[in-house]
């Protein structure tokens, strides 16, 4: 049977190195579907690939939308029956000069709730071996919370669950009392963790039958990226460039699962712990 790849927010960066790899990694007979939320950008992005390798497949896709993902998944179910690998990756950035009252609406419902339909959407549709992948951070780790809020994220097992405490967040953000309630005020955080929460939510409902059909559900991590929105923050001179990057979440998706990462957020073949106290395993 021919794979299917999706990969989101994949018209430049690291998503879009995760699209050629991917491209050169499987059989012509497969398909790769480059995903972001403008129509041009999309057509160009494929345009400009090289040839050869799987075929790659442009189209809209705005994890913002509320709908947007269940339709995709529905097209993806019509053309293809299911779906091989899914990379999430698509993200609103952010800047030191972004007033966070202002952008966390738009910010929430594309990193996190984006993330929570796209899981929901293409979960039911991942096949045997597949795998369902979101890109995520060290950051999204209780090691980067206080301690007080550790309970709200710590032990979710539905996805539900988990948007009601992103909304949480989200509206103590708007309303300005997010610095009182001890929530750290770079807003990648409480995201980041909202986004790896929501993996090990889904991964708790769904483990056993997915281990049993070689199914990896994971958050990855790629590390820090030579990349114009980290160079906003960091110094990103030395980093990696997210084709170099891709390497490691591409040999995440294509090798074979090893059962300790599933549920878990990977960095570089080990497993970044959620919880504080715990060791990192390999």
């Amino acid at each position: 049977m021919n794979r299917v790849a999706v990969v989101t927010g994949a018209t430049q960066g690291l998503g879009l190195a995760l699209v050629e790899g991917l491209a050169q990694r499987l059989s012509t007979g497969d398909t790769v579907y480059l995903t972001s939320r403008d129509h041009d950008r999309v057509r160009q992005a494929v345009e400009a690939l090289p040839a050869g390798g799987a075929q790659v497949r442009g189209e809209v896709l705005d994890v913002g939308e509320p709908d947007a993902a269940a339709r995709f998944a529905d097209l993806v179910r019509e053309r293809h029956g299911g779906v091989d690998i899914v990379f999430g990756n698509a993200v609103m950035r952010v800047g030191p000069d972004d007033d966070p009252r202002a952008i966390i609406d738009t910010y929430t419902q594309v990193n996190n709730f984006g993330t929570t339909r796209l899981l929901r959407a293409f979960a039911p549709l991942v096949r045997d071996d597949g795998r369902l992948i979101v890109v995520a951070s060290t950051l999204g780790t209780l090691n980067q919370l206080a301690p007080v809020l550790h309970r709200r994220f710590d032990g979710l097992t539905t996805l539900d669950e988990v948007d009601e405490q992103v909304a949480a967040w989200r509206d103590a953000v708007k309303d300005g009392s997010a610095r009182s309630g001890a929530w750290p005020g770079f807003v990648n955080i409480p995201s980041k963790i909202g986004q790896v929460a929501a993996v090990r939510a889904l991964a708790s409902q769904r483990r056993d039958s997915d281990l049993e059909r070689g199914i990896l559900l994971a958050a990855v991590c790629p590390g820090m990226l030579n990349t114009p929105t980290s160079a906003l923050w960091w110094d990103v001179s030395d980093a990696p460039t997210p084709a170099t990057a891709a390497t490691a979440l591409l040999d995440l998706a294509l090798e074979p699962v090893k059962p300790e990462h599933y549920g878990e957020l990977v960095r570089f073949g080990q497993v970044v712990p959620f919880k504080p106290g715990t060791a990192e395993r390999r």
